[in-house]
C-alpha cells in the first residue's frame, strides 16, 4: 500500500480525534465481519429475494386495489386501518421471519462450518484472535441482519406505498385516505424498536446458544442445539410435574415483555415511549439473558481455541 497514502489517512483519523490504537483494534473485527458477509452471501440474498416475490405478487393485487379502497371508504376508521395496513404487515412479518430463519442457521453453520471445510486452520493462521473471530461471528445475528431487515422492510414499504398511491391516482381515487392510515413513519420507528429491542438484545441468548453448540457439535449442530433443551424439559416433567423450562424457552422466544413487543399481526402502534423504553430496559429477563448470553460466548471463543478439523 501507499506510505504517502496511509501517512494521509492516518492524519485523518487523528484529526477527527480518533486514536490510532482504536483503528488497529477494530480493523480486524471490521474486515471479519466483511468476510463473514462474503462468505455467506444469504444472509442478505434470501430476504431480498422474499421481498422480491413479495413485491411482485403485491403489484399484481393492485389490479384490484380501487375497488378495494372503494370498499374500505364505507368502513369505520379502525376497519379501514386493519383493511389498508394488512399487506404492510405480512410483508414486514414475512421480512423478519425469513432473516430470523436465516440467523438460526448462520449460528449453527457459523463455528461448525470451518471445522468440518477445515478452513478452521487457515483461519487460525492469521493474526486475529478467537475472540475477535467468534464476535464478528455474533455481530451477524445480533446487529447486521437487524439492521439490514430494517432497511429491506422500509425500502419495500416505501415501494409498496408509492405503487398504491399510483395507481389509486390512474383509477381516479384519492390517495388521501391511503396515506393517512399508513403511518409510514410510525411504522418505521416502531419497527427498528422492535428489532434492536427483539431481535438484537432478547433473543441474543439465543443465537449465542446456536453459537456455543456450532463450535463444539462434531456433527448434526441443530440436533445438539434443540436436544438438549427438550431433554430438560421432559425431564422437569417427568419428574417434577411442571413446565417451568418450557415456559421460560417459550417467554424468551415469544418476545418477553409486552413493552417490548409489537402487537401482533399489526405494526403501526404509536412510537415507543420513554416509559415503554424504560420497562423493557429494567427488565430482569433482558440483563439475565445478555448475561447468559456473554457466558455463552465465553465459551464458544475457548472451544474454538482448542477444538480442530472435524
Amino acid at each position: 500500500m501507499n506510505p504517502q497514502s496511509n501517512a494521509v489517512s492516518e492524519s485523518f483519523f487523528q484529526s477527527q480525534g480518533i486514536a490510532p490504537a482504536v483503528l488497529s483494534a477494530t480493523r480486524p473485527l471490521y474486515w471479519s465481519v466483511r468476510r463473514e458477509l462474503w462468505e455467506n452471501r444469504s444472509i442478505y440474498l434470501a430476504p431480498i429475494g422474499v421481498a422480491a416475490l413479495f413485491l411482485f405478487g403485491f403489484l399484481m393485487s393492485t389490479i384490484h386495489l380501487a375497488a378495494r379502497m372503494r370498499a374500505a371508504l364505507a368502513l369505520d376508521p379502525m376497519q379501514q386501518r386493519e383493511l389498508i395496513e394488512k399487506p404492510y404487515d405480512i410483508a414486514g412479518l414475512m421480512i423478519m421471519g425469513t432473516t430470523f430463519v436465516v440467523a438460526v442457521f448462520y449460528c449453527l453453520d457459523a463455528l461448525h462450518g470451518e471445522r468440518r471445510d477445515r478452513s478452521v486452520m487457515f483461519w487460525k493462521s492469521l493474526p486475529v484472535s478467537d475472540l475477535t473471530t467468534v464476535l464478528s461471528k455474533a455481530s451477524i445475528p445480533l446487529v447486521v441482519i437487524p439492521l439490514l431487515t430494517f432497511a429491506i422492510i422500509v425500502v419495500l414499504q416505501g415501494m409498496m406505498l408509492l405503487l398504491s398511491t399510483a395507481v389509486l391516482l390512474g383509477s381516479g381515487v384519492s390517495a388521501a385516505t391511503l396515506w393517512t392510515q399508513v403511518p409510514f413513519f410510525q411504522m418505521s420507528m416502531m419497527l427498528l424498536y422492535h428489532l434492536v429491542a427483539i431481535h438484537s438484545l432478547w433473543y441474543a441468548p439465543v443465537f449465542a446458544w446456536l453459537l456455543l453448540v456450532s463450535s463444539w457439535a462434531r456433527r448434526a449442530a441443530i440436533l445438539w442445539a434443540a436436544l438438549p433443551l427438550l431433554a430438560i424439559g421432559f425431564f422437569e416433567k417427568i419428574a417434577f410435574n411442571t413446565s417451568h423450562f418450557a415456559a421460560l424457552l417459550g417467554y424468551r422466544l415469544s418476545g418477553g415483555p409486552t413493552g417490548a413487543g409489537i402487537q401482533r399481526g399489526s405494526m403501526a402502534m404509536e412510537t415507543p415511549t420513554t416509559l415503554v423504553v424504560g420497562h423493557f430496559l429494567i427488565s430482569p429477563g433482558l440483563w439475565l439473558g445478555l448475561a447468559v448470553a456473554t457466558a455463552f460466548l465465553a465459551a464458544a471463543v475457548r472451544l474454538r481455541r482448542y477444538r480442530g478439523p472435524i
